[in-house]
């Protein structure tokens, strides 16, 4: 580093806003010669920004403290060991990378064969306006939701329908790690260059898990400035997320702030008519004829993910292959006791309650009580709600539990929470919290 530039950035921190100057002054390397300081920007949009936002602030120190010996020098690039000023990007290098990610997309999953219910709907709804109008309509899309509602799928819908409507178009779906893996590579065999060139040019970029860049600082400032330039580009990101993204810990609040800019949207765990839809297409698509009451029974025992429903339903048709047995309701009751007993295990009214008691640090007898105090009303809505969607009890055994209320005091509950869920953002993230921590 320049002992020049480390100066002027000492008077540029005291002068420009400590978010723009962290965002787009530090990041810049710095080359100094006899006649000129070359300040290398990791980007083409952060050299535009920083000559229409900057320049003016930063040419004003450098010839201060350089006392006009030094002409100031803006261009995108990094410097070598031997302080090259700049490294031209190499198309074959970059093509190289390109050949990396040829059909990286699962054609398996697509928008045709994904189980719409009330838990995805406005999400795939969201999706398939973001293939009608690509890096137009809500750029980032944001999927979030626990592991095994369908994100992935969705994610992979969403390149094949665009590659579908354009073949030429550059599709790249990855996961978070591998991002992370590809840049590493990158920087060690001196090829970072070529890396961005690569990943700027992509004309939709799909990226699964997007909470793995938590805590891996040099990766965020890399994500950051790429995906600067493809929503500048107008090129469509979408990435996928385990939770609300302003809730990771370790990540930029200037990653969780572009984020933002765009649109998120969340995936529920799939109600009870979805998931006998799911088991039912599934069988389907297995060609395996599966009764109604065995979806009935699989659906009603496995309430949390779409992979815990697939699970299931493997083990009975391929039990029911190896005995040379028919499936019935007695056949995967038998199959699927173990299955069974350990989701009653995990889920039961009484979990339910105190895990909510405890978010909401409340007792669980102020849920089972009469009081009618806002604080504590809500939470008790919330319990019921998830005592109907994850457990198999009924609304009088729901009630019962609750102090002894009726059918139609949890009816109106779980009603009253699922409307407050569309228009309450923050009851919306705690009822998927909760759900998280249920299901784990």
């Amino acid at each position: 580093m320049s002992s020049l530039w480390n100066i002027c950035l000492s008077k540029l921190e005291n002068e420009v806003p400590s978010t723009d100057f962290n965002t787009w002054i530090r990041p810049l390397q710095a080359v100094e010669t006899e006649a000129e300081l070359y300040l290398l920007a990791p980007n083409r949009f952060v050299l535009d920004w920083i000559k229409k936002h900057h320049v003016a602030q930063i040419n004003e120190a450098v010839t201060e403290f350089s006392n006009g010996k030094l002409t100031l020098v803006l261009d995108v690039g990094s410097k070598r060991h031997s302080l090259t000023p700049v490294v031209p990007s190499n198309p074959v290098d970059a093509q190289s990378f390109a050949q990396n990610f040829q059909n990286t997309l699962n054609t398996k999953f697509t928008f045709e064969n994904f189980i719409e219910g009330k838990s995805n709907q406005f999400a795939r709804a969201t999706a398939l306006q973001v293939v009608e109008n690509i890096g137009e309509t809500h750029n980032p899309l944001l999927i979030y939701g626990g592991s095994g509602l369908g994100k992935t799928h969705m994610m992979h819908a969403i390149g094949n329908a665009v590659s579908i409507q354009n073949p030429d178009a550059r599709i790249v779906y990855l996961h978070t790690e591998r991002f992370v893996q590809e840049m590493v590579k990158a920087i060690q065999q001196n090829a970072l260059l070529a890396f961005k060139e690569f990943y700027r040019t992509i004309d939709v970029l799909l990226i699964d898990d997007i909470q793995f860049l938590a805590g891996k600082d040099r990766s965020q400032e890399e994500f950051f400035h790429t995906f600067n330039n493809l929503i500048e580009s107008k090129h469509q990101i979408v990435l996928t997320c385990d939770k609300y993204p302003k809730e990771i810990s370790g990540m930029e609040e200037r990653l969780k702030s572009r984020f933002s800019c765009g649109l998120s949207v969340s995936i529920d765990p799939p109600d009870m008519v979805t998931r006998e839809a799911i088991l039912m297409k599934k069988a389907a698509l297995a060609q395996v004829y599966l009764p109604v009451d065995v979806a009935f029974f699989i659906a009603k025992r496995m309430p949390f993910n779409v992979r815990d429903l697939e699970g299931a339903l493997r083990r009975l048709i391929a039990t029911a292959e190896f005995k040379g047995e028919t499936i019935s309701l007695d056949f995967a009751k038998d199959t699927l006791q173990d299955l069974a007993v350990l989701q009653d295990k995990i889920v039961s009214i009484e979990n339910i309650q105190q895990t909510v008691a405890v978010f909401f640090n409340l007792e669980i007898n102020e849920l089972l009580d009469e009081s009618r105090l806002q604080t504590i009303v809500r939470p008790r809505q919330i319990a019921m709600n998830l005592a109907r969607k994850l457990t198999p009890h009924s609304f009088p055994e729901i009630g019962a539990a609750f102090g002894g209320r009726n059918h139609t005091t949890v009816i109106n509950a779980c009603k009253k929470i699922e409307e407050l869920r569309k228009i309450d953002l923050k009851l919306s993230e705690d009822y998927i919290d909760l759900v998280r921590i249920l299901s784990s």
